[in-house]
């Protein structure tokens, strides 16, 4: 079988990666039989992931990167991160939004791929402080000439951030002002002590903004997440009513999730996303 016949190359860096992460390390002679591609494929994509920053390169294979809690990194890097999972969490996210309302989605590449799960939800007024969010709605407004129904964007301006999130004073000033049904909300971490977090302190106060500013709270985030720690804690995991995960996430964490948080919805892995909470603030 030709090369050309395998993966592409993204999905077969994602694939990498999730078995570095999973397994602590992998050799190049693992990779190659479980991709079925030659040593010089797999090598060149380590080198490529090295470049991103999502994995170290040994002799013989590669390791993940052990991060500093101030570690950001950048919007391509963590795009090629949990392809499959951040997929699921998007399409299961979506079904949470009622036409005509007023959400809000934050930063990150989580919350990118739900994006484009809404252009076809009539009526929105979607507020974000992420460029590659806004750059979605924008692109479908610009391919559908006049079509009716398209979602009002509010882009809220500010710094720009490695993950192409807007932050800062403007930013925060004009998230003060506004009131949203829903927020999705990407993370850099989530865990019962530190609660959500990010490693830039920036963005942990919009993100403060964003929380006050909605009616309800939904993060979305890969089982990755859990158990990671950043610099900066921005809320309690009592300020948030539901996570959207996906089927990575390990019965234990699942277990102590329902514990804090009044919904747990876990994407993929079957047919139908499965609520599997029964904690506080739920009646049975």
């Amino acid at each position: 079988m030709s090369e050309n016949q395998n993966l592409l190359a993204e999905q077969r860096r994602a694939l990498i990666v999730d078995e570095v992460r999973r397994r602590g390390g992998v050799r190049v002679n693992e990779l190659t039989r479980k991709l079925g591609v030659s040593d010089m494929t797999v090598r060149r994509d380590l080198d490529a992931l090295a470049r991103q920053g999502v994995l170290e390169k040994v002799h013989g294979g590669a390791v993940p990167v052990v991060e500093a809690s101030t570690h950001e990194p950048g919007f391509e890097a963590k795009s090629a991160l949990e392809l499959s999972a951040k997929e699921d969490i998007a399409r299961t996210a979506a079904e949470l939004v009622a036409p005509g309302t007023a959400i809000a989605l934050s930063g990150g590449t989580t919350t990118f791929a739900l994006a484009h799960h809404l252009l076809d939800v009539p009526e929105l007024t979607v507020v974000t402080n992420s460029v590659r969010v806004a750059d979605v709605f924008h692109a479908a407004h610009r391919n559908s000439g006049q079509r009716q129904g398209l979602a009002t964007v509010v882009l809220t301006g500010g710094v720009r951030t490695p993950s192409d999130s807007l932050v800062g004073p403007v930013a925060d000033q004009a998230i003060a002002a506004l009131h949203f049904d829903v927020l999705f909300l990407g993370v850099h971490g989530i865990s019962v002590g530190a609660g959500l977090s990010t490693p830039n302190l920036a963005e942990a106060e919009t993100n403060r903004r964003l929380v006050r500013s909605a009616r309800r709270v939904v993060v979305v985030a890969d089982h990755t997440k859990w158990g990671t720690v950043g610099l900066s804690s921005f809320a309690s995991l009592d300020q948030v009513d539901t996570l959207v995960t996906d089927a990575g996430l390990s019965a234990d964490a699942r277990s102590e999730i329902a514990e804090v948080l009044p919904e747990l919805i876990v994407a993929g892995g079957s047919d139908d996303p499965v609520d599997e909470t029964d904690g506080p603030g739920n009646e049975g």
